[in-house]
């Protein structure tokens, strides 16, 4: 047989000459970037935690920048704007100074019968006469913010008359912008109510004098003033509360108390439970058993017990803020939910090859912890800050609400619903404010938390 005829070709130096750097073939694809730059990218490709991060620091400026920028006192009282909702008129007439009135009708109010005005109403008076009625033996007199329906519902007695003849009366109570219906009701010759009542609707308008103009200094651009002429009174862009009030001014008040308290008190016990978790978990064996089951035992202290025992020792009396108390009780009894978590980080870290080697290289214990295991922690240690921020933010609230936080007239968000509680139906915007302060701060914490979760997930680290 013969042997097939194979034709080789000669190899020559060029055929093992290196290939040249093709970067769109051998390149790397994107440039190297640490585990917290890594942690960034993702963070701001999650749209909630940005704009939760965003609102967080806008809560943080209208704290600490508004009141530089909105520069009244919290605690100043405007008697005329009493629980004004934002955008009320501000409009007041110049009248002359208050003056005795004995009962006579004024020019223009003359004739008429029953009840009736005896001059023009307005918030410095309502002057009220009426005519005898009949077979009266007295009359009893009302005021009400609302009509008189069947029920017969007069409102708020003022005055009662024992003598049936015809009568005047000026109302002068908390007079303020508003429609007020008036009832003369007759009595009988025992005093008990009759049938026989008679109802006045008066619109009154707000006033002010010449010279509590010149004395808030209203009107500082047109001093030539007269009576008749109108002014703006002092301008409040979120309201007032039932003390008159600037409802901006307190909430930011409210705002450097509960962001100090939510933000300072979970710092100090997360410290504290990182400590003494990566302590535990370092050390294991019997210690971390003898430090846990304590842990545990501080759990199942009772949280308001403990913040009442807190304001007996600081000598907390009724009516006074315990800020003092509440951030205390709060650091002493919350730390061990981040001790648990930091506890088991630490003893899954301590088994790693890393923390091994550096054993074998002589490193101290001090070391391995501060160097190697708490950093590896920094993740889970974050996001329980976030997590307990708005835990703390709310428990403040509702201590306030309670009345075992922050007192009147400090002003905490948490306080100022309470106060807002009691006039939810009249004057809502007492409580709303307050409220969506609390909610909006609570839930951007929240969603901070969950994205920085996701986004310190090393497992969830991008190769883009």
């Amino acid at each position: 047989m013969t042997n097939p005829v194979v034709n080789q070709e000669l190899l020559t130096a060029e055929d093992f000459a290196p290939l040249a750097h093709r970067p769109d073939i051998h390149g790397i694809s994107r440039p190297s970037r640490s585990y917290w730059q890594d942690a960034w990218i993702r963070l701001k490709k999650n749209r909630r935690a940005m704009v939760s991060l965003w609102l967080i620091v806008g809560l943080l400026a209208f704290a600490l920048i508004g009141p530089l920028l909105w520069q009244v006192d919290p605690a100043r009282q405007d008697i005329d704007q009493i629980s004004q909702a934002p955008g009320a008129d501000r409009s007041a007439t110049i009248v002359p100074p208050y003056e005795f009135w004995g009962g006579q009708a004024l020019s223009g109010f003359e004739g008429g019968s029953g009840l009736r005005l005896g001059a023009a109403a307005n918030s410095q008076a309502v002057r009220l006469i009426w005519d005898a009625v009949p077979g009266a033996g007295g009359y009893r007199l009302y005021r009400n913010i609302f009509p008189i329906d069947d029920e017969m519902a007069f409102g708020l007695p003022i005055a009662e008359f024992p003598n049936a003849a015809a009568g005047f009366y000026e109302d002068r109570l908390d007079l303020r912008p508003d429609t007020y219906f008036y009832s003369l009701v007759t009595l009988d010759a025992d005093g008990r109510l009759t049938d026989d009542y008679q109802v006045l609707e008066v619109p009154v308008n707000r006033v002010i004098t010449l010279d509590e103009v010149r004395e808030r200094n209203l009107a500082p651009e047109a001093p030539e003033l007269a009576v008749g002429d109108e002014v703006f009174l002092a301008l409040h862009p979120l309201g007032t509360d039932y003390l008159g009030r600037d409802m901006l001014a307190r909430l930011m008040s409210g705002a450097r108390v509960s962001l100090f308290i939510g933000i300072v008190a979970p710092f100090l016990y997360v410290l504290l439970g990182v400590a003494y978790g990566a302590t535990a978990g370092f050390l294991g064996g019997k210690v971390d058993q003898v430090m846990m089951r304590f842990a545990d035992f501080v759990v199942a202290l009772p949280f308001l017990l403990f913040m009442i025992l807190f304001q007996v020792v600081f000598g907390i009396g009724p009516g006074e803020s315990g800020i003092l108390p509440m951030l205390v009780a709060l650091v002493v009894l919350a730390w061990p939910a981040t001790a648990r978590l930091v506890r088991g980080q630490i003893l899954q870290i301590r088994q790693e090859a890393y923390v091994s080697a550096s054993r074998l290289l002589g490193a101290r214990s001090g070391y391995l912890v501060w160097r190697h295991m708490i950093p590896n922690t920094m993740g889970v240690i974050l996001v329980t800050l976030t997590f307990a921020v708005p835990s703390a933010i709310f428990t403040e609230a509702f201590l306030s609400f309670i009345g075992m936080g922050v007192a009147p007239p400090t002003a905490s968000w948490g306080s100022m619903s309470n106060e807002g509680l009691a006039r939810m139906l009249t004057h809502p915007h007492e409580l709303i404010f307050p409220s969506l302060f609390i909610s909006i701060t609570v839930l951007a914490f929240n969603l901070l938390g969950d994205g920085l979760r996701d986004a310190l997930d090393a497992r969830m680290r991008s190769f883009e």
